[in-house]
């Protein structure tokens, strides 16, 4: 018993310490600055060149899609695009689901 007593006798008479406080708030400012510029950052880049790449998308396009079907594409809706992929076969699929357009030399590019 006689030790909280001494316990509670210290830490009545110590002054808060604030500018340790925020020394400890350093490290994981870091980690969210490395984490932003490694992750964040790369993959909103990303997001706005496929964003780019799907608004540019229009009838005739040979693209592929992101499950590795190769089409070209003869309707687009606001949130559906038709591809043809043989002769009598069309698939009607999201948008969003378009992975890159077709080059000429035949291979995807984004």
């Amino acid at each position: 018993m006689n030790f909280v007593s001494q316990a509670w006798a210290q830490a009545e008479g110590a002054a808060p310490d604030t500018s340790a406080g925020l020394l400890s708030l350093i490290p994981f400012v870091l980690i969210f600055i490395v984490f932003y510029f490694l992750l964040i950052l790369p993959q909103q880049r990303r997001r706005k060149k496929q964003q780019e790449l799907l608004e540019a998308i229009k009838k005739g396009d040979k693209v592929i899609t992101s499950s590795g079907i190769w089409g070209t594409v003869t309707n687009l809706d606001k949130e559906t695009v038709t591809l043809q992929v043989a002769d009598n076969t069309k698939i009607r699929m999201q948008r969003d689901h378009i992975g890159s357009i077709r080059t000429s030399s035949g291979e995807g590019g984004q």
